[in-house]
């Protein structure tokens, strides 16, 4: 699975108010989304049959997705017409792009458990490479489908020195979701529910993400969708694009709401080629002492068009 973000992102970061997560040349990126790797995941995977309700997985990966957290938010359905990326990414499904992933996993009937052994770090801002490291952090997973319909997973990982600027500080994440999706005659309806949690080994401090989300294809070209989350964010926010000053300790600063309403139409220009004109606006809420920063209305929109390989759910 490869990505165009590195040469398509500038800046090393896209703006979207309230977001943080990772660095950008030795600065932290505060309202803005780092771009994903051009390699976004190289792996393999082998399945062995054990009888009629067990199946053996092995999976391994330079660059992959470990047993860790729910499906990231760029392969959603639930928000699979949502361009930005969630604000509670780096609490939820940031280790969707992991280096150096082994994962184990033993699937019966209903049920699956999984462990991954990877690499810790957060990756740079060379997206064009691979970021290779020692196997030094794990998580394991369990997953349930009570029904074709419904998924729920709880997670828990152990990352080593995930944060360049802060490689003293190892970090637990835990993660729990769950996903619901119903067909319909003319398209479907999905929806999703996670909350997320880091927490930092040397401060001992939580910080806490959750969110709810849900898109609803109808009559066949037809797309709206929402979500909602609240999040915890650090003191990092304040420096905007400035670097940490020495001595500085990230610290909780602040929860943040966001909202978030959009719609497409799909249109059939070109054959095999599924091509969507829409927009999307989020409305935050923000605590008073931010607002000579933020205003006292912060909001966000965006127009977009995209393209997607036309599937079955797509043809008309």
């Amino acid at each position: 699975m490869l990505s165009l973000e590195p040469g398509t992102v500038t800046g090393e970061r896209y703006p979207e108010l309230f977001q943080q997560g990772e660095t950008a040349y030795g600065k932290p990126i505060n309202d803005g989304q780092h771009p994903h790797d051009f390699f976004m995941e190289l792996a393999a995977i082998y399945d062995l049959r054990l009888g009629k309700n067990a199946l053996l997985s092995f999976y391994a990966a330079p660059m992959g997705d470990p047993a860790m957290g729910p499906t990231a938010y760029a392969h959603r359905e639930s928000a699979s017409e949502d361009p930005l990326a969630s604000l509670g990414h780096h609490l939820q499904d940031s280790t969707h792009i992991a280096d150096d992933v082994v994962t184990a996993g033993l699937a019966w009937k209903l049920m699956r458990i999984e462990a991954s052994g990877f690499h810790g770090r957060e990756p740079d801002e060379f997206r064009w490479d691979l970021d290779s490291g020692k196997i030094d952090s794990w998580s394991t997973r369990l997953t349930v489908q009570p029904g074709q319909n419904w998924s729920a997973q709880y997670s828990f990982a152990h990352l080593v020195s995930p944060e360049a600027l802060h490689p003293a500080e190892d970090m637990r994440r835990m993660t729990a979701s769950l996903m619901y999706n119903r067909p319909l005659a003319r398209g479907n309806w999905t929806s999703t529910l996670i909350w997320g949690r880091n927490h930092i080994l040397p401060t001992v401090e939580n910080f806490n993400g959750y969110l709810a989300e849900s898109t609803l294809h109808f009559a066949d070209r037809e797309r709206v969708w929402g979500r909602i989350e609240n999040v915890d964010r650090t003191n990092e926010l304040l420096l905007g694009i400035a670097s940490e000053p020495p001595g500085f300790d990230e610290r909780f600063l602040t929860r943040i709401q966001a909202y978030t309403l959009g719609y497409d139409h799909e249109f059939q220009f070109v054959r095999g080629l599924a091509t969507a004109l829409g927009g999307q606006a989020t409305f935050y809420d923000a605590p008073g002492f931010l607002r000579p920063v933020y205003g006292s209305h912060p909001a966000g929109a965006i127009l977009f068009v995209r393209f997607r390989p036309a599937g079955n759910m797509h043809q008309h």
